[in-house]
């Protein structure tokens, strides 16, 4: 039990990188609190510490005195010069005190508490390690890959996750998404470091605005050092982009730095991000350019801008129209984001009589449920005569709805041209 015991600090000291002096230190609590419960006290106990060796003395301190009143402290005299008779009364006597005293009990408190102790300070020194490292870059190895997270191990062994939410989602099949396999390498950034029931919980992030951040630190030097400044970035992961850039050089073109000599440093950023695309836009304080540079490739054909509502009226050639919405309106949907205003589409055609008779979708109201007639407004469609213009397969695909649904609506729509 002894060398159980000493085995256990040695262990623990070669495999857990513990300082010495606190390592030392513990040592030292845990059998002072052992004594204290033996002795009722252990202020009188030296308590001598071999780390290298794996040595351990513990020494008790007492007074030589004729009458004992307290065993702990004091010996008598008649006791002490049966073993030594050089000592005199009022000199302090050392006596080593066996590891065998403690039983087999108390090593195996003494074992257990020591374990105890050097797990509670693993735990705390991993939490001062990672809190300050929130917003780094993190590679590591997966351990296990679940259906909610993913286990991730860093070069020390200690356990990183990575939920599902924070993995870049499946959108199709240009765009995988993210799927780990135990022992593949994964790169993400580190979003918070919580302790729940005394134990840290580092989370690690794919989906977060700041991974892209960090990806192009590493990928563009000049944003590494300063010449180049990301503004703000906005995205819907594993679908599309939008990066911001200002440069504080003249001479450095923002967005030809971040896209590289034939799109070398962009491709290593999008190949990471599982092919999303990334639109990289040179930052501006006018909000009117800053809207039309978010919605190139897309002409806009008029703008105004509405500061007290906070919203900005876009006029839009119906051949622009899908560029301006993009996918599922990921498009202007990220606009939005990226300007801080609500974007409101229109479609400019010739003003004929067709034209006039043509109907406001928001009339069917009564007919088409509000959220169907608000997805059809997204992808830029406000009259009745826009969307059966597209085909039914374009509308189910840039409004995200089911081909059923397409059909009664447009069912409902070309009843009314009929009447």
């Amino acid at each position: 039990m002894e060398v159980n015991l000493i085995s256990t600090f040695a262990e623990f000291k070669e495999l857990k990188n513990i300082d010495r002096p606190t390592l030392m230190s513990v040592l030292e609590d845990i059998f002072r609190t052992q004594l204290a419960r033996m002795y009722g006290d252990a202020d009188n106990f030296d308590i001598i510490i071999n780390i290298d060796k794996g040595d351990i003395s513990i020494i008790r301190n007492r007074t030589v005195v004729e009458t004992v009143e307290d065993p702990n402290k004091e010996i008598s005299l008649e006791e002490v010069q049966k073993i030594d008779d050089s000592y005199e009364v009022g000199e302090e006597y050392p006596e080593e005190v066996p590891m065998s005293t403690f039983g087999r009990r108390g090593i195996l408190n003494l074992r257990q508490n020591l374990s105890s102790r050097i797990t509670d300070i693993e735990k705390g020194n991993l939490y001062r390690k990672y809190v300050d490292k929130v917003g780094d870059i993190l590679v590591g190895e997966v351990y296990q890959a679940w259906k909610k997270e993913v286990l991730v191990m860093d070069e020390d062994g200690n356990e990183l996750v990575l939920p599902k939410s924070e993995q870049i989602p499946f959108t199709d099949p240009a765009h995988k998404g993210d799927f780990f396999r135990k022992g593949d390498t994964v790169k993400a950034v580190i979003t918070s470091v919580e302790m729940k029931n005394n134990t840290p919980v580092i989370t690690l992030s794919r989906t977060s605005n700041l991974f892209v951040e960090r990806l192009f630190e590493q990928e563009v030097p000049e944003i590494f050092d300063g010449l180049i400044t990301i503004k703000k970035v906005v995205r819907k992961p594993g679908e599309r982009a939008k990066v911001a850039v200002e440069s504080y050089d003249e001479r450095i073109d923002p967005v030809g730095a971040c896209v590289g000599v034939k799109g070398s440093r962009i491709h290593g950023i999008v190949r990471e991000l599982q092919g999303e695309n990334i639109d990289i836009i040179s930052w501006t304080t006018n909000t009117q350019l800053l809207v039309q540079r978010a919605l190139s490739p897309a002409k806009i054909s008029a703008i105004r801008i509405d500061e007290e509502s906070k919203s900005i009226h876009i006029d839009l050639e119906a051949s622009e129209l899908a560029l301006a919405i993009g996918k599922g309106g990921s498009n202007i949907l990220l606009a939005e984001q990226l300007s801080g205003y609500k974007i409101d589409v229109y479609r400019l055609g010739d003003q004929s009589q067709e034209d006039e008779e043509d109907v406001m979708l928001d009339d069917f109201s009564d007919e088409i449920d509000q959220w169907i007639i608000d997805s059809l407004k997204q992808m830029g469609c406000d009259t009745a005569k826009s969307v059966l213009a597209l085909p039914t397969e374009e509308v189910m695909q840039r409004a995200d709805l089911e081909e059923e649904t397409v059909l009664e609506v447009q069912r409902i729509l070309r009843a009314e041209f009929e009447n």
